[in-house]
C-alpha cells in the first residue's frame, strides 16, 4: 500500500471516530449512526491500527480522547463538515456552495437581514444558512464558516474584519421622561436601570465617561437588546442601548435620548472567518459584498 493511500482513512471509520469524540460514548455514537457498539468500536480500532496511535483512553466506565485524539478530532470535524457542504452543493445544483453563518440575535435581524435580499439577488448560487450564536464558539465543532461577532479582533486562528463601531447612550420612553425630573446624567443614577447580561460593565463605563460614580443598586437583566428596548418602551426604566439597533424606535418617537453624552464602545462588530475558510468562495463572496454595502451606506453612529 502506498504512503498516500495509507494516510487516507475509511470514511466510515472517520464518522465513527467523530461521533464517539463528540458524544463521549461508544453507545451513544452507535445509536446515532444506527450501528452496534461493537461495529463502532471496530471502526475506531481500525483507525488506531492504521496510524499506530491510541485515539481514546478507555476504562471500565469512561472513554475520553487521548492527546493525539484531540488533535485529530478537530481536523476530522472540519474535513467531514466540508464534505457535507460539498455534498449539499451538489445535491442542490449549487455551483458556489453553502455559507453557514452565525449571527447575533438583534444585530442580525435588525442590521443584517434588511440587506440580505441584495446578497441573494446578486449571488443566486450561494445558499446561506443562519444560526444564532452569542460569544465565541468552536467553528469546526459547530460546522460554521463565518460569524458576525461583537467584541475585539482577537478571535484565535481567525481573521476579524471590522464592520461597525458602536455608540451607546441612555434612552427612555417619552412618558417615562415626562413623568420624572431627569435633567442631568446624575439623575439617571437614581432611576431603575435596565442591564444587558452580555455587557455587565456597560453602565459603570458610561457613568465613568460622564465623570460620575456608578450606582450599585440592582436592576432588571436582559439577554437581548430587543427585549430591553421593549421593556424601556413599557416604562420599566432607562436602558443603555446602541443607536444602530434602535434607529426605528428613535425615529418613531417610541424611545428618546436621556441626558448624558453618548459613549463609543471599546468593542465593535466584526465578520470573523476561521483561517481554514479564508479561501472558501461563499465566504469570500459574502465578505466582499458586506464591505461593499458598508461603503455605499455607512452605518450612522452619531446621535
Amino acid at each position: 500500500m502506498s504512503v498516500q493511500r495509507r494516510l487516507l482513512p475509511n470514511i466510515s471509520a472517520l464518522a465513527a471516530f467523530e461521533a464517539v469524540a463528540r458524544l463521549g460514548s461508544f453507545t451513544a455514537a452507535a445509536q446515532e449512526l444506527d450501528l452496534t457498539q461493537g461495529a463502532v468500536s471496530r471502526q475506531v480500532r481500525l483507525l488506531e491500527d492504521q496510524f499506530g496511535r491510541q485515539l481514546f483512553e478507555r476504562d471500565s466506565r469512561n472513554v475520553r480522547l487521548s492527546t493525539a485524539g484531540e488533535i485529530y478530532a478537530e481536523a476530522v470535524r472540519s474535513a467531514l463538515g466540508q464534505l457535507r457542504d460539498a455534498a449539499l452543493g451538489l445535491m442542490s445544483n449549487r455551483h458556489s456552495g453553502i455559507l453557514n453563518l452565525a449571527i447575533l440575535p438583534t444585530f442580525g435581524t435588525r442590521w443584517l437581514m434588511p440587506m440580505i435580499p441584495d446578497f441573494v439577488e446578486n449571488n443566486p448560487d450561494i445558499t446561506i444558512n443562519f444560526v444564532t450564536r452569542v460569544g465565541r464558539f468552536d467553528f469546526a465543532r459547530e460546522r460554521l464558516d463565518a460569524a458576525i461577532h461583537y467584541g475585539l479582533p482577537d478571535w484565535p486562528d481567525a481573521d476579524s474584519t471590522l464592520l461597525v463601531r458602536e455608540t451607546v447612550a441612555p434612552v427612555v420612553s417619552p412618558d417615562f421622561l415626562a413623568g420624572r425630573a431627569i435633567a442631568t446624567p446624575a439623575d439617571i443614577g437614581r432611576l431603575p436601570l435596565l442591564h444587558m447580561t452580555t455587557r455587565p460593565g456597560a453602565w459603570s463605563e458610561w457613568f465613568e465617561h460622564q465623570g460620575l460614580s456608578a450606582p450599585t443598586g440592582p436592576g432588571m437583566q436582559f439577554e437581548q437588546f430587543a427585549t430591553a428596548a421593549q421593556a424601556c418602551m413599557a416604562g420599566l426604566g432607562v436602558a443603555l442601548l446602541p443607536q444602530i439597533l434602535i434607529e426605528g424606535e428613535l425615529q418613531r418617537g417610541q424611545l428618546v435620548p436621556a441626558p448624558g453624552q453618548p459613549m463609543q464602545s471599546r468593542n465593535a462588530y466584526y465578520l470573523v472567518v476561521p483561517h481554514d475558510k479564508r479561501g472558501y468562495p461563499p465566504v469570500a463572496s459574502f465578505r466582499d459584498w458586506l464591505l461593499g454595502q458598508l461603503e455605499k451606506e455607512p452605518a450612522v453612529l452619531a446621535w
